[in-house]
């Protein structure tokens, strides 16, 4: 049987820290890109990625209700996926090295399946009473 932890905020979720952490790591490899794609390729995936981050706040804050809850965790499913897309222009543009984009791709991926698990399973999220997460790890093959 898994422990589980208490979370109290959205920032003490892993898919939360591991969406922040990965819209930052886009945002410092984004500095390097080139200036003419400053309105085009890199503000869209650096929107896209912190996206993720406010969609899962705004979903934490709306677990009272499990329609309004599933829906911004929905959001944040297709900002992640918008993200991977931006990632695979970026890589093609030839702005990302091939591990930088297959370690970020991992992360968007381990964030959606996060997502899904959280999205089949809103009862264990959603309401009053003290939520708890399990201590296992998300993975992307099992959502």
């Amino acid at each position: 049987m898994s422990t589980r932890r208490p979370i109290v905020r959205h920032t003490e979720l892993r898919v939360y820290q591991l969406a922040f952490k990965s819209a930052g790591q886009i945002f410092e490899l984004s500095k390097a890109w080139p200036k003419e794609e400053r309105y085009s390729l890199t503000s869209q995936i650096r929107r896209a990625s912190r996206s993720v981050c406010a969609n899962i706040a705004e979903g934490w804050r709306k677990r009272r209700y499990v329609p309004h809850f599933t829906s911004k965790l929905s959001d944040a499913d297709a900002e992640s996926a918008e993200t991977q897309t931006w990632l695979h222009f970026a890589l093609d543009c030839g702005y990302l090295a091939d591990e930088e984009h297959a370690r970020l791709y991992k992360a968007y991926d381990t964030i959606c399946a996060s997502l899904v698990k959280m999205m089949n399973n809103p009862d264990s999220w959603c309401g009053p009473a003290s939520v708890r997460e399990s201590e296992e790890g998300y993975d992307p093959e099992q959502p």
